[in-house]
């Protein structure tokens, strides 16, 4: 009875287009009331303030921050004439440079739509001059924009390993490190779909009227293009070098990122000024607290659904269906991704962590390696119709609709899809970089 209360009227909120934030608390607030009365409502205030109250969770406000000072500190601009001064004057080159750059970006803000808005200004308009259809431009870099919640440092992970942590430690380090190949993989998979698509557009147009072919830089060039870059390329360096190096925790890397951006941005390139920092300040501000809402609603959802053994018994149900551990990771894998296509990651983390997580211990799956695939199934939903985030940023940058997007998003799904069944099936690939640098 609680669960359908629970589940069923949360579905019915979101198709009523509430936010989310405010449909989990509602559903959670209606059961708790059912079940308890008044007093279940006491436990609210309590359940909320308590799992936003954590030093863990200090990092994602910091992180926030600094992904935002990057943004407005000219660093990306930095990065993307660095990525064109290497691969630039290739016949694909602005595709490499646009994943590239993605990565680049995303080893500083971890979050997919601050990349998608950081680069997609000046990408976008520079994959459509050299020939790429508004759709495609749009939809690669939405979708190299959700790199942002896997390569390192991730918000998502950091989440992650707070509710994973109710049940089993996870080392927010570990997840880090393990995030790297497969945010590499999905990069190359990205590439080689957008390559895929202008083949296909020539084969079956002709060859491509106005491509730009951009002069192969020199290496006197390359040399001043990486120097401008440094700055930028510096901050994951340090971020990952200091968390590594026993410097400081996670939670202390996110501080030191801020100001490390302010020293860049006012000292050396100079493009901070108090009026841009107060914008910074606001803009942080706002998404800190709605992330922070979210985690607060969200984490009484949890409660709910641990106390009243929703978990165990959702858990049974899939045990059920069959034992074999590949249907069970393929179902876990459909859940996700479904799950993924409607709610933030976040969200999702609170809501299916309790869940799936004791099934998976059942089947002897690393709690790292189920972080990182959970992690690549919500990444996919920041760039998946019908509410992907990353999919709204990209449209409204690029002056092309929901719809037309949708399409041009379809090879790079597809590609995210098959990178997602190998990271699934073959753990090594989320494992083998940490156990290589002996990362607990």
């Amino acid at each position: 009875m609680m669960a359908l209360i629970l589940f069923g009227l949360f579905f019915l909120l979101v198709m009523l287009r509430l936010p989310i934030a405010v449909a989990l608390a509602i559903s959670s607030i209606a059961v708790l009331f059912t079940g308890s009365g008044m007093f279940g409502l006491e436990l609210v205030a309590d359940i909320m303030y308590s799992s936003v109250s954590k030093f863990t969770l200090l990092a994602i406000p910091f992180f926030i921050l600094a992904g935002v000072i990057m943004e407005h500190a000219g660093i990306s601009k930095r990065l993307i004439d660095f990525a064109q001064a290497l691969v630039g004057h290739r016949k694909s080159g602005i595709v490499f440079v646009t994943v590239m750059t993605a990565i680049f970006f995303a080893a500083i803000s971890g979050s997919g739509p601050a990349t998608v808005a950081a680069i997609g200004g000046i990408l976008i308009p520079a994959m459509v001059k050299n020939g790429y259809k508004k759709e495609t431009a749009g939809g690669l870099i939405a979708s190299s924009g959700a790199i942002g919640i896997i390569i390192p440092p991730s918000i998502a992970f950091i989440v992650f390993a707070v509710v994973a942590g109710d049940q089993i430690p996870v080392s927010i380090g570990r997840l880090f490190i393990a995030g790297i190949i497969p945010g590499l993989l999905l990069g190359g998979a990205f590439i080689l779909a957008a390559m895929y698509v202008r083949w296909k557009q020539e084969r079956k147009e002709g060859p491509i009227q106005g491509i730009v072919h951009n002069k192969k830089a020199t290496g006197k060039e390359r040399v001043k293009a990486f120097v401008d870059a440094l700055w930028g390329l510096l901050i994951p360096v340090i971020i990952l070098g200091g968390i590594y190096g026993g410097y400081f925790t996670p939670t202390e890397a996110a501080v030191v990122a801020v100001f490390y951006g302010l020293f860049v941005g006012f000292v050396i390139y100079r493009e901070l000024n108090l009026k841009k920092l107060y914008d910074i300040l606001v803009a942080a501000s706002v998404q800190t607290a709605t992330v922070m809402f979210i985690v607060s609603a969200a984490s009484v959802y949890a409660y709910i659904i641990t106390t009243e053994q929703i978990a165990r018994q959702i858990s049974d149900a899939m045990l059920s269906i069959s034992e074999n551990p590949i249907i069970i990771l393929l179902l876990v894998n459909v859940l996700l991704l479904i799950a993924g296509m409607f709610i933030d990651a976040i969200s999702a983390y609170y809501i299916f962590v309790p869940i799936l997580l004791p099934i998976m211990l059942l089947l002897n799956v690393d709690p790292t390696v189920f972080g990182v695939f959970m992690t690549v199934n919500l990444a996919i939903g920041l760039f998946t119709p019908p509410v992907g985030l990353n999919l709204f940023v990209a449209a409204g940058i690029s002056g092309t609709s929901i719809g037309r997007l949708s399409i041009g998003v379809l090879p790079f799904i597809v590609a995210s899809l098959i990178i997602l069944m190998l990271i699934t099936f073959i753990p090594q690939i989320s494992t083998f970089l940490p156990d290589l640098l002996n990362v607990k």
